[in-house]
C-alpha cells in the first residue's frame, strides 16, 4: 500500500480519484506543528535552536497519518510545490520519525503544479528527496519573524501603550502607507492653466490642439500659473493665423502582458474585479484544488503561489492551437512568446498561473462555478491566451500647428488601432488613468492653413500622490523586494485587524494608532523598518534556498545588532517617547489653519498648550496645564473629528422636550455620539438614541433629536400580511421590522421619514435579493451533520464565508480556511448555535432512516445495559474543535508569515 500526504482534504479527495485503490491519500490540514507562542521557542544563545510543538489538532492528524503509514511500503509527501509546502513535508516527516513508524518505509517527496491526472501521475513516477535548502530558508524566515515579533512587540507594549504588534514585513508595509499619507498632508496644491485651440481644416474637418509654445518659449506644465497668464496666452493665440508646421506619422506595436504571477493576479483582480488580496487567493485556492465538473473533481488552474512568468511547452502549444482555432491565424505570432521574470531570483513554483486546460473556456465553465470563481477564472484564462497572441498595431499621428508670426505653437495628437491583436481579448489594467491620445486626426498637409474656431483656457490644480490601493501596495512591496507575494494578503489583513489602517473607497488610510507605531519604530528602530534593509534580508533568504549561504549565519548577522538596539531602549522614558512622537506628528495633529491662531492653544483654558499624551489604552491629545485643566480629546486632526470631540467634551444642550420638560442633550460616549432625554439616575436610566451613520453631530437640532428619541416608530400595516411595520435604529444601523424579521435600510433612506409604500418596496427587494443569492449560491455540501440535522453546506456570504445546517448559520473565524474545512469541524462550530436553536424550538433533528435506526438499535441496547450509574464525560474531537477552531490553511499562512 502507498500513502500520499497532502495539505487539504479537498486536494486529497481529488488526488485519490486519480491514483486509485492502491493509494491512500490523507491530509495534514496544513502545518502539524508550530513554534509555541511564548519566549524561548527560538534560542539565539543555543545557535538558534527551535522548539516545535504539536498542538491537539496536529497531534490528532499526525496520529491518523501514522496509522495510515503503518504497514505501507511507500510514503509520498505531496504538499504544495513551494518553500512552505517543503516545510510542511519536513514537519510531517519529523513527526513520523519521532513516532518510529517509518522502519522499512520508503519516503519520497513529489510535487505537481496543477491537480490534473497527468500531472499527479507524472509526479508520483518521478519522486525526489526533501530539499533541505528550501527547508533551511523556511527555518530562517520563521525564526526571523518570531524573533522580531516576540522581541519588538513587548517594547511597543511598554513604551507605546495601545499598540498591538510589530512585524518584520508588516511594519514596513505600514510605513509605506503612513509615509504616503504624510506626502499628501504636506502637499501644496498649485494652480495651472492649459489652452486648447479648435481648428478647421481646408476640408472642413475639425481638430483640437494644445498650446505648447508661446513667444518662442516652450510651455511647461506650470508655466501658465494663473488666469492672468492664461488670458494673456489666449490673446496672443486669437491675434494669430495658423498653419500646419509638420506632420509626423508612425506605427507602433503594443505587446501583451506576461501571464499571471501571485502578485500580478492580486493586483489585476483588485483593479478589474474589485477583489481584495485575501478573496483572490481564497478563490484561486478553490480553482486550483478542484471543482466538480460532471461528476469529476478537476483542478482548473495551476498552482497560484508563484513568482514565475514562464509557461510550459504544453501550455504554449495549447494557447496557440486555441488562438488559431477561435481567432484565426492573423492573431497567431510566427513564433511562441517567451517571458522572463523580472525578479533576479524568481522561485516558488516554476510556472505562471494558467488554466490547466486552455480549452475549458469560461463560458463552458460557467455552470460549474459561482459568480466570483467564474470571474477570476475568466481573468486568468484571458490573460494566459492573450500573452501568446499577436501584438496590437497602432497608427499614431502628431501634428504641430504654428502661428504664421511664430508667436504661438500648438500640438495635436491622435491614435488609431490598425490591428487589435491581443486587445481583442484582454487589456491590462492600470492604477492610474490611461493617457488620452485622442482619436484619429483628419488628413493634414505641411504648410496648409487652418482656421481657428475657438480658444479655450482651462484651470487645473496639481494633485497629491494617491493613497495606496491593495493593488498598488502589493505592486510597491514587490518592486522594493519586500516580503513574498504569497504573504501579502495576510500582511494587509493584519494591518486592518490591528486597526493600524482602514480601507475606505478601496484606498488605505493610516489610523492614528498606526502612525504612532510607525513614528516610534522609525525613531528608535530605524534600520529595521528601512526598505533597503528588509529587501536585502529577503535576498539573503533567497540565497539560503539556493544553498549559497548558511541559514544560521544569516540569523547571527541579524540578531546581534538587533538585540543591541532593543536593549538600548530599556532606559527610554515615556516622556522621551512622548516628546519624540509629539515633535514628529505635531504638523499632523495640529495643522496650521491659516487664521493666524495657534493650533496648539487649549480651547478650554486658553492658556495651556495641546500636545500628545499616552494613557493605558493608547494616545490622546491633552492640555499641558493638567491637572488644573483636564481638557482631552481623542487622537484626531484638529478641525475635523477633533473639533467635534472638543464641542462634545461635555453634554451639548439642544433644548427641552415639550412633552416632559426634560432637557435634550447631545453627548459623546465610548460607542459614538448620541442624544439623551433628561439625566436619569441609578434606577431609572435616561432614554438615549445613537446617531445614524452619516449624520454629523452639527446637523442634529432639537426636532431631529426628539424624532430619534421617539424611535422605534410605527410605519403602518403591511398591505399583504397585515403585520405591523416599524422603523428604528439597532446594533447594525437603521432597520424595518416586519413581524419578527429585521431588514436593514439601504443607504440614503431616512429612518425618521420613510413611509409605508417605500418600506413595502424595500422589503420586497430584500426578499428578492435573498432569493437570488440563495439560487446563485446553493453552497458546497461538506457532508451530513452527525446529529441528523441534514447536510452541512459552506457558503460565501456578504460578510465572508459561513457554514449552514437547516436554518442555523455560523460565520467562519478568520483563522479558518474554508477550502480545507471538513464536515466534522463545521459541526463543531455549529454546535453552540444548534443547541440554542433546539432549546428555543427553532431546530429539530431530522429523523434517521429506518435502516440506520434498525442497524444502531442493538448497539444502543447493549450500550444501555453496560452503562455505569455515573459515566464520566469524555472529551470528543468535536469538543476539541469547538473549543479551538481548526486553522487549516490559515494556520499554515500564520506559520509562514509569523509576525511579518
Amino acid at each position: 500500500m502507498n500513502v500520499v500526504i497532502v495539505e487539504s482534504p479537498a486536494k486529497a479527495k481529488t488526488i485519490n480519484k486519480y491514483l486509485g485503490s492502491d493509494y491512500t491519500v490523507i491530509a495534514s490540514y496544513g502545518h502539524v506543528r508550530d513554534l509555541p507562542a511564548k519566549d524561548g521557542s527560538v534560542r539565539p544563545d543555543e545557535d538558534f535552536a527551535m522548539s516545535w510543538e504539536v498542538e491537539d489538532r496536529g497531534a490528532r492528524q499526525v496520529s491518523e497519518i501514522a496509522k495510515a503509514v503503518k504497514g505501507s511500503s511507500r510514503v509520498f509527501l505531496a504538499t504544495d510545490p513551494d518553500r512552505e509546502g517543503e516545510a510542511i513535508s519536513w514537519h510531517v516527516l519529523q513527526c513520523l520519525q519521532d513516532r518510529k513508524v517509518l522502519k522499512g518505509v520508503d519516503v519520497k517527496r513529489v510535487v505537481f503544479h496543477e491537480i490534473t491526472k497527468s500531472a499527479v501521475l507524472h509526479a508520483v513516477a518521478n519522486p525526489r528527496d526533501i530539499n533541505q535548502e528550501l527547508v533551511d530558508a523556511y527555518l530562517a524566515r520563521r525564526a526571523l519573524d518570531y524573533l522580531v515579533g516576540f522581541t519588538l512587540s513587548p517594547v511597543l507594549w511598554r513604551k507605546l501603550p495601545g499598540s498591538r504588534s510589530a512585524g518584520r514585513v508588516q511594519s514596513v508595509a505600514l510605513r509605506l502607507i503612513c509615509e504616503r499619507e504624510s506626502e499628501i498632508e504636506i502637499f501644496k496644491t498649485q494652480e495651472y492653466w492649459s489652452v486648447d485651440i479648435d481648428f478647421l481644416t481646408p476640408k472642413s474637418e475639425q481638430l483640437t490642439a494644445r498650446l505648447t509654445h508661446l513667444n518662442g518659449t516652450k510651455l511647461d506644465k506650470l508655466t501658465l500659473g494663473d488666469k492672468g497668464a492664461a488670458d494673456a496666452a489666449v490673446a496672443v493665440v486669437n491675434a494669430a493665423d495658423f498653419q500646419v508646421a509638420s506632420v509626423e506619422k508612425k506605427q507602433s506595436k503594443r505587446h501583451p502582458a506576461p501571464p499571471f504571477t501571485t502578485s500580478t493576479l492580486q493586483q489585476e483582480a483588485s483593479r478589474k474585479l474589485g477583489f481584495g488580496a485575501q478573496q483572490t487567493m481564497r478563490l484561486a485556492q478553490k480553482l486550483y484544488e478542484g471543482v466538480d465538473i460532471g461528476g469529476e473533481t478537476v483542478g482548473l488552474i495551476s498552482y497560484m503561489r508563484t513568482d514565475s512568468v514562464t509557461l510550459s511547452g504544453e501550455a504554449i502549444g495549447g494557447c496557440r492551437r486555441l488562438i488559431g482555432q477561435d481567432y484565426g491565424d492573423k492573431y497567431l505570432p510566427a513564433s511562441p512568446r517567451a517571458y522572463k521574470s523580472k525578479s533576479a531570483n524568481a522561485q516558488e513554483a516554476h510556472e505562471a498561473i494558467r488554466p490547466t486546460d486552455l480549452f475549458r473556456r469560461p463560458k463552458e465553465m460557467a455552470r460549474f462555478l459561482d459568480q466570483d470563481q467564474l470571474r477570476l477564472y475568466e481573468l486568468i484564462w484571458k490573460r494566459t491566451i492573450a500573452c501568446q497572441m499577436e501584438s496590437a498595431v497602432l497608427d499614431q499621428v502628431a501634428a504641430d500647428l504654428i502661428a504664421k508670426d511664430k508667436s504661438a505653437q500648438a500640438r495635436a495628437t491622435g491614435s488609431t488601432i490598425l490591428f487589435d491583436g491581443f486587445l481583442k481579448l484582454y487589456l491590462e489594467g492600470r492604477d492610474d488613468a490611461e493617457d488620452d491620445e485622442g482619436g484619429m486626426l483628419p488628413p493634414l498637409a505641411q504648410g496648409e492653413s487652418v482656421k481657428r474656431l475657438d480658444t479655450r483656457p482651462e484651470q487645473h490644480f496639481t494633485q497629491p500622490p494617491p493613497r495606496y490601493t491593495e493593488a498598488s501596495l502589493v505592486k510597491k512591496l514587490e518592486e522594493l523586494g519586500i516580503g513574498r507575494p504569497s504573504t501579502y494578503a495576510s500582511i494587509i489583513q493584519v494591518l486592518q485587524d490591528r486597526s493600524y489602517v482602514k480601507l475606505e473607497q478601496k484606498r488605505f488610510i493610516p489610523e492614528d494608532r498606526g502612525r504612532l507605531v510607525t513614528t516610534f519604530l522609525s525613531a528608535f528602530f530605524d534600520r529595521y523598518v528601512e526598505y533597503g534593509f528588509t529587501a536585502d534580508l529577503e535576498n539573503q533568504l533567497d540565497d539560503i534556498s539556493e544553498g549559497r549561504i548558511d541559514w544560521r549565519a544569516v540569523l547571527r548577522q541579524f540578531w546581534e545588532p538587533f538585540i543591541k538596539a532593543v536593549d538600548g531602549t530599556k532606559d527610554l522614558t515615556i516622556t522621551q517617547v512622548i516628546d519624540t512622537l509629539d515633535a514628529a506628528l505635531g504638523d499632523h495633529f495640529f495643522p496650521d489653519r491659516g487664521d493666524g491662531k495657534n493650533p496648539r492653544a487649549c480651547p478650554s483654558c486658553q492658556e495651556g498648550r495641546l500636545g500628545l499624551r499616552l494613557g493605558r489604552t493608547g494616545g490622546f491629545i491633552g492640555c499641558s496645564r493638567y491637572p488644573d485643566c483636564r481638557y482631552t480629546r481623542a487622537l484626531a486632526v484638529d478641525g475635523a473629528e477633533g473639533e467635534a470631540d472638543a464641542e462634545l467634551a461635555g453634554p451639548k444642550l439642544l433644548g427641552d422636550d415639550p412633552a416632559t420638560g426634560l432637557p435634550v442633550t447631545l453627548r459623546k460616549g465610548p460607542y459614538g455620539v448620541y442624544v439623551q432625554l433628561g439625566e436619569g439616575d441609578k434606577e431609572n436610566k435616561p432614554k438615549r438614541a445613537s446617531l445614524p451613520a452619516g449624520v454629523a453631530p452639527g446637523d442634529v437640532d432639537l426636532d431631529r433629536a426628539l424624532s430619534m428619541l421617539a424611535l422605534p416608530r410605527t410605519i403602518g400595516k403591511h398591505p399583504e400580511t397585515g403585520d405591523e411595520l416599524t422603523a428604528g435604529i439597532g446594533r447594525f444601523g437603521p432597520y424595518i421590522k416586519h413581524g419578527k424579521a429585521y431588514t436593514s435600510l439601504p443607504k440614503g433612506e431616512d429612518v425618521l421619514t420613510i413611509g409605508l409604500n417605500r418600506a413595502v418596496v424595500i422589503l420586497a427587494e430584500a426578499a428578492e435579493k435573498a432569493k437570488n443569492r440563495a439560487a446563485k449560491n446553493p453552497g458546497t455540501v461538506l457532508g451530513p451533520h452527525p446529529g441528523g440535522h441534514g447536510d452541512i453546506t459552506l457558503h460565501d456570504g456578504r460578510y465572508g464565508p459561513y457554514v449552514e445546517v437547516g436554518k442555523v448559520r455560523v460565520t467562519l473565524p478568520k483563522n479558518i480556511d474554508p477550502s480545507a474545512l471538513t464536515a466534522d469541524q463545521a459541526a463543531a462550530l455549529l454546535a453552540p448555535k444548534l443547541l440554542e436553536a433546539e432549546k428555543s424550538g427553532k431546530a429539530k433533528a431530522k429523523p434517521r432512516t429506518k435502516a440506520a435506526t434498525a442497524e444502531k438499535a442493538p448497539a444502543k441496547k447493549a450500550a444501555a445495559a453496560k452503562k455505569p450509574a455515573a459515566a464520566k464525560k469524555t472529551k470528543t474531537a468535536a469538543d476539541d474543535a469547538a473549543a479551538k477552531p481548526t486553522p487549516s490553511r490559515a494556520r499554515r499562512t500564520k506559520a509562514a508569515v509569523g509576525t511579518e
